[in-house]
């Protein structure tokens, strides 16, 4: 493929307006595309200065649909941190209070198992291993089948 400067300057701005993407992520989907790594960096440090690449705006998109399809914050992490996001951009990101992490946590078990309360131990203990797996954490997962309410 092309291996000028132009050609891909334009293909990383392409892909960023079809979505947000990490660093990481654009460095894997350049070099595929037969660009050399030096210029690669060189457009991906344009890119950070002039605000078009942003790791911050990646993190709050991918927060923001993740939370939307249900997952929790340490499935999020998680996903964050593979796709190669420094933790420091995006650990506020999670606890900052805007998003109700009990609420999906409670929202992602009514949709897969119904509004009703486990019946006995053993699903109660299915679903915390749902919930667990959707990355909440065990308060959430506490939260969302009302065990705190029950409990002494």
């Amino acid at each position: 493929m092309a291996l000028d400067r132009p050609a891909c300057r334009k293909t990383a701005l392409d892909l960023l307006a079809r979505r947000e993407h990490s660093r990481p992520e654009l460095e894997r989907k350049l070099a595929r595309r037969a660009f050399s790594g030096g210029l690669i960096d060189e457009i991906l440090d344009e890119l950070e200065e002039s605000g078009a690449l942003s790791a911050r705006r990646f993190a709050e998109s991918f927060v923001s649909t993740r939370a939307a399809k249900g997952q929790g914050p340490v499935r999020i992490r998680s996903e964050l941190t593979r796709r190669g996001v420094n933790s420091g951009v995006f650990d506020d990101l999670l606890h900052d209070g805007t998003i109700d992490w009990n609420a999906i946590a409670r929202r992602a078990r009514v949709k897969r198992f119904g509004a009703g309360a486990p019946a006995n131990y053993a699903e109660r203990a299915r679903q915390a291993r749902f919930l667990q797996y959707r990355g909440f954490d065990m308060g959430q997962i506490d939260a969302a089948l009302d065990i705190g309410a029950d409990s002494d």
